[in-house]
């Protein structure tokens, strides 16, 4: 099985209007070509050196032989336990694959000390860690290696036997892994991180952790052709055209698995599409939903689905989706597929799909605030241990926590939408995820959820960048068993909460509404956080 569409109301106009031209403009072998020029002038000195995962299939076949063997060579030593230290597109790709494919891959993509906690107690003696960072100085990914570094010396094991390191070459992380004698895997230069899934990030650590990378690799070769073909069954081409070609745009793009084998492949899809897209004022909102979702049945004029599926033809003729996108196909050939349309869409929105360039502020707000280290501001008034802070007087002057989630909600244009960012433990707080649905059937808008800091790496330039309809509603927890980072002037909570602040203050730089709730005893505070959203 590679891939099939089947579409209908404004996603099938789309199609049949914007693919012809797209086949006409030979889009396809130009992206296929690494034209860099498909952009326009302003975009194609990044796109000249971000189009290397369009041969990421036949460059990344050399790695799997080496891959396996270390894995072999792992488990004759009877270390099993695979650590993968990595954010957005170092961590995301490694997770679909490995929940597809039913490995075990622990990913920690967390700054709170409790889940790091939670990954340094776990099967230490049989783990390897695998740093993984493209640019070599994630400041997540080299904290959490300087804990598994100590972590690892502290019980008389030689972290050079037990480190991975993925990284470009050149990178800091590069020569560290030189001077420690760590094993290295560099990836290719040219792909930037949301689209490396079939390249060293993607691959090494699903491979080591036991995953078939051979066989993703020829679901992906089996597509090939397809994408770089100019015509009107191109895949690539009609899905690029449905997401980001309807009229009106749709610009809110709610994808939701429907009896598909693939597990979490929307939470990928969310970093493609949202850094590719949300920039100058534009792009397309990822809206990651399931089944019982109120998305799929208030039928809002600005929300695409699209619904990941085993079968789209046979799905169709079962279950009638009027308006929706059906997709279906093994997990290889839909990762090359939405790489070349979040490419398209970008082509058709008018906008580069490679750069991020609203990534970097959030990073660069939280460390100064960790420079500096300020005593923390005081709430605009506390109800129930619940700390309350707004980015302006209009949503903490309610003085109740239940008036300050009105004030934030009266803010939500028509053609808005809520973003749930919540920095704690997820190990500790999985349900607050289900906020998100809460809030999307009161508020009647689409609503996305992100684990901080996770999500900075992915909706994160979104949020900055894309249009400014959205309201964010931000959820920190004081942390009760602080931990250390080796060799820095700040803990791991320090780092959460600068993380926190600093996202919450480049969006009211922005413009965006944000309202602040500090959990100051998460395992009680939150069934009363529950009770007022609903």
């Amino acid at each position: 099985m590679t891939v099939a569409i089947h579409s209908s109301g404004d996603a099938k106009k789309a199609i049949q209007t914007v693919v012809p031209q797209l086949v006409k403009d030979l889009v396809a072998s130009g992206i296929t070509a690494q034209d860099p020029a498909l952009w326009g002038p302003k975009a194609e000195a990044e796109a000249a050196k971000r189009l290397g995962w369009t041969e990421a299939v036949s460059i990344s076949r050399r790695l799997v032989a080496p891959i396996e063997a270390l894995r072999a060579r792992f488990l004759e030593e009877g270390i099993d336990h695979f650590v993968l230290a990595g954010m957005g597109g170092s961590s995301l790709a490694p997770e679909v694959i490995t929940q597809t494919l039913g490995v075990e891959l622990t990913i920690l993509d967390s700054t709170d000390p409790g889940q790091i906690r939670s990954a340094l107690a776990d099967r230490l003696a049989s783990t390897v860690l695998i740093a993984s960072s493209k640019s070599g100085g994630t400041l997540e990914t080299d904290s959490q290696r300087r804990a598994y570094e100590k972590a690892f010396r502290d019980a008389g094991i030689d972290p050079s036997t037990r480190i991975v390191i993925v990284t470009d070459p050149g990178s800091p992380l590069e020569a560290l892994a030189k001077d420690a004698g760590y094993r290295t895997f560099l990836a290719d230069p040219n792909v930037g991180g949301r689209y490396s899934a079939l390249t060293a990030f993607g691959l090494v650590p699903s491979g080591l952790a036991g995953a078939n990378i051979g066989e993703l690799l020829d679901e992906a070769d089996a597509i090939s052709l397809n994408l770089a073909e100019d015509g009107d069954e191109n895949f690539g081409l009609m899905l690029g055209a449905a997401i980001a070609g309807t009229q009106p745009l749709r610009d809110k793009l709610g994808i939701v698995a429907d009896g598909t084998h693939i597990v979490g492949f929307a939470d990928w899809a969310e970093q493609l599409i949202a850094e590719s897209t949300g920039k100058d004022g534009k792009g397309l909102l990822p809206v990651v939903l399931d089944v019982n979702s109120p998305e799929l049945t208030e039928n809002l004029p600005d929300v695409q689905i699209v619904r990941l599926v085993s079968d789209a033809h046979e799905f169709h003729l079962r279950e009638k989706h009027p308006g929706e996108v059906l997709l279906s196909g093994s997990l290889g050939a839909l990762l090359l597929t939405w790489e070349y349309a979040a490419a398209i869409a970008g082509r058709l929105l008018g906008i580069d799909p490679f750069d991020q360039p609203d990534v970097e502020s959030a990073k660069e707000a939280a460390r100064g605030l960790l420079d500096e280290r300020p005593a923390p501001s005081a709430p605009a008034f506390v109800e129930a241990g619940i700390e309350v802070r707004g980015s302006g007087d209009a949503l903490v002057a309610p003085g109740t926590l239940a008036g300050s989630v009105d004030a934030l909600l009266a803010q939500l244009p028509a053609d808005g939408y809520v973003a749930i960012t919540a920095y704690v433990d997820r190990l500790a707080l999985p349900q607050l995820a289900e906020l998100r649905d809460l809030l999307a059937a009161r508020s009647g808008r689409p609503v996305t959820f992100g684990w901080g800091p996770r999500f900075l790496h992915s909706t994160g330039q979104y949020h900055k960048g894309g249009p400014a309809v959205g309201v964010f509603l931000q959820i920190t927890a004081d942390s009760t068993d602080d931990l250390e980072i080796p060799d820095r002037p700040f803990t791991f909570g320090q780092l959460i909460q600068a993380q926190a602040a600093g996202d919450a203050g480049v969006l009211a730089d922005h413009g965006r509404p944000v309202l602040r709730l500090n959990l100051t005893d998460a395992s009680t505070d939150v069934s009363t956080l529950f009770s007022v959203l609903r």
